[in-house]
């Protein structure tokens, strides 16, 4: 069985920073260069890269255009973006752009019917992005709760034609807490796509720990990496390895 890792940057004012459960006032930056830090991820043998445009995801709109662009330009693996794309026009500028899958957050939860088009204009790529407080989607950069759970959001847009989901439960986010792997195989369990778990992971055992998981819920696919990766308390040939 192999996960696909996929190493984060995050991208806040132009630099590459990690937040603690969404807080952009508890940001980190690890770097005012996000292109060389997608080029170092993928010369340490990564797969892909993921970005977030975190002002876009509170804007409501794309703020941190040219960095993602310098991103796509600096490297050859595949990247999906997500962080502010809300309409059809800006998920196929984005695409045209050269981004392998735009992920799609809050949009998805306020606007399903979003997601069905846009899954019928560009099969395969499209990943839906599913942040959780408890069990409840949160969306605009996580400032926002709702009363919808998160189980319920997958289940109703699995069969848009969704390249997978992002499940990330916000408390965890940035915290090296562990991935919350009950809530994640349950949705994952629940749902017929591939599913890729995201937050709190601290180390290579997360990572066992995950691939674990997958042999009992086979929908999960992989991994976010963040603070452990920039941290170095997760090396990323160990991370592959474990893969």
């Amino acid at each position: 069985m192999t996960l696909t890792l996929y190493p984060a940057i995050d991208l806040k004012d132009g630099a590459c920073v990690r937040l603690q459960r969404g807080e952009m006032n508890q940001a980190t930056v690890y770097g005012n260069d996000p292109a060389a830090q997608a080029a170092a991820w993928e010369a340490a043998g990564f797969g892909w890269v993921h970005v977030v445009d975190l002002n876009g995801a509170f804007a409501g709109r794309p703020v941190n255009g040219a960095a993602v662009r310098a991103i796509l330009a600096a490297v050859s693996v595949p990247v999906q973006l997500g962080g502010g794309i809300r309409d059809l026009a800006g998920i196929e500028s984005w695409l045209a752009a050269g981004v392998n899958r735009v992920i799609l957050g809050s949009a998805a939860a306020k606007n399903p019917a979003l997601v069905f088009e846009a899954c019928q204009k560009f099969p395969g790529r499209i990943v839906v992005g599913i942040d959780a407080k408890a069990g409840m989607v949160a969306t605009e950069g996580w400032a926002e709760a709702s009363n919808l759970r998160a189980a319920d959001l997958a289940v109703r847009l699995q069969d848009a034609g969704i390249a997978g989901i992002i499940y990330t439960d916000i408390a965890r986010d940035g915290m090296k807490t562990g991935l919350n792997l009950e809530e994640t195989a349950a949705l994952a369990d629940a749902v017929n796509v591939p599913v890729i778990a995201s937050g709190g992971v601290a180390g290579v055992a997360d990572i066992l720990a995950l691939k674990a998981a997958a042999r009992q819920s086979p929908h999960l696919n992989g991994a976010i990496l963040g603070r452990a990766l920039y941290d170095g308390s997760l090396k990323p040939a160990e991370a592959l390895a474990a893969c």
